[in-house]
């Protein structure tokens, strides 16, 4: 084979491959709203639409009673207070409780943070609801201010007779770099 068949492949060969890496990095890019989609669509981590919110209209199951734990912790490096304003509820599976997370930016810097929450066992984030939560959106916080950020949650009453506690853990990330525009909006606001 001459140099210059060589050469007619070899181009080819660095197009293709530079496609491919194309094509992976604009994946990349979709699978973040993709993951959004499917979690509204599915209710995986507690997401889920209003509708589905309006579809809880099965009723309490007073028979029993499931213990909910919090558990808060800051990523590494991350300077805010965080913590629950209680450790844990008891509820019974159908029932809407709204619990304070309480956060505290003790820094001469506004920043924004964003709560990635989990729940023990895996099996019970299927019949866990959230209503509402600080954990959809980033929460800005101004310099050494503190707020009571809510989440309202339910547990679906066909949550399995064996699961007796859920916990509930988040872990809260500094976002500031990559803070979304209406969370940098939200810091420039003038306080009434």
């Amino acid at each position: 084979m001459s140099e210059q068949q060589a050469k007619p492949d070899n181009t080819r060969i660095i197009r293709r491959l530079l496609l491919t890496v194309i094509g992976m990095f604009a994946f990349g890019f979709a699978l973040v709203p993709l993951y959004d989609v499917f979690c509204d669509l599915t209710g995986f981590n507690g997401r889920f639409t209003d509708g589905q919110a309006a579809a809880n209209t099965k009723t309490v199951d007073t028979s029993r009673t499931v213990n909910v734990q919090f558990i808060t912790r800051v990523n590494q490096g991350m300077p805010w207070g965080f913590e629950p304003e209680v450790r844990s509820v008891r509820i019974h599976p159908g029932e809407t409780k709204v619990v304070n997370f309480l956060a505290n930016n003790p820094t001469g810097s506004d920043m924004v943070a964003q709560a990635i929450p989990s729940v023990a066992p895996g099996e019970a984030s299927l019949y866990l609801n959230k209503v509402e939560c600080f954990c959809f959106n980033q929460q800005p916080l101004a310099a050494g201010t503190k707020t009571a950020m809510p989440m309202q949650f339910y547990l679906d009453p066909e949550i399995p007779k064996h699961i007796h506690t859920v916990t509930l853990s988040y872990t809260m990330y500094d976002m500031t770099e990559n803070a979304t525009p209406d969370a940098l909006a939200a810091l420039t606001k003038p306080v009434n």
